[in-house]
């Protein structure tokens, strides 16, 4: 079996990831190896977030590890929040907050196009790998569903009637953007 830690401190995240894994593969969080530390994010890209989450555990604590970040771009914001997805409406904000940014910023915006991207870092056997996954849809008017996190009650993907909060985890799991970098990731095990 192989054992990798997941480099973040999101259970939503976790619990995504560790749905698309098979069982060969045990993910360790944050948790399972005693970092209580909250993972800094100071770079001016996914990439860069992603792998200085991945540089940072692999150095201290010895365990091969990936990470990701992920960033909503919409083009009529060009590309905003981006990179900043997390902390669109200030650094202690909440979900709800940034939804509320986002869409007092798209009033009156005919082109709603967004897309989802997800970059994750790998470091094994001291090899640095890149994978990328992204979904495009559209923001919605209003937030629409109660599942999910973050933004997925305001994003559609395309080709679908309902938001991301509408869909079972399951369905989510088929099309989204992290999905598709993980699914990257594990091509390599």
């Amino acid at each position: 079996m192989i054992k990798i830690v997941f480099a973040t401190n999101n259970k939503n995240k976790l619990a995504e990831i560790k749905a698309l894994v098979s069982k060969e593969i045990e993910i360790l969080s944050l948790e399972d190896i005693n970092c209580q530390e909250e993972l800094d994010e100071t770079c001016d890209s996914l990439e860069g977030n992603a792998l200085q989450k991945a540089e940072y555990i692999f150095n201290k604590y010895k365990y091969p590890c990936f990470s990701d970040d992920t960033g909503l771009e919409i083009d009529a914001l060009n590309g905003e929040p981006g990179v900043y997805s997390a902390r669109y409406a200030g650094k202690s904000c909440l979900a709800e907050d940034n939804i509320k940014k986002v869409l007092s910023k798209l009033k009156n915006k005919k082109n709603r196009n967004a897309k989802f991207r997800t970059v994750i870092a790998l470091i094994i056997n001291n090899n640095k790998l890149l994978f990328e996954g992204e979904c495009k849809g559209e923001i919605t008017l209003k937030k629409e569903g109660l599942e999910g996190f973050g933004y997925d009650p305001i994003f559609k993907p395309n080709g679908y009637d309902i938001s991301f909060a509408d869909m079972s985890k399951e369905e989510k799991n088929k099309i989204s953007h992290r999905a598709i970098a993980v699914q990257k990731l594990l091509s390599v095990f």
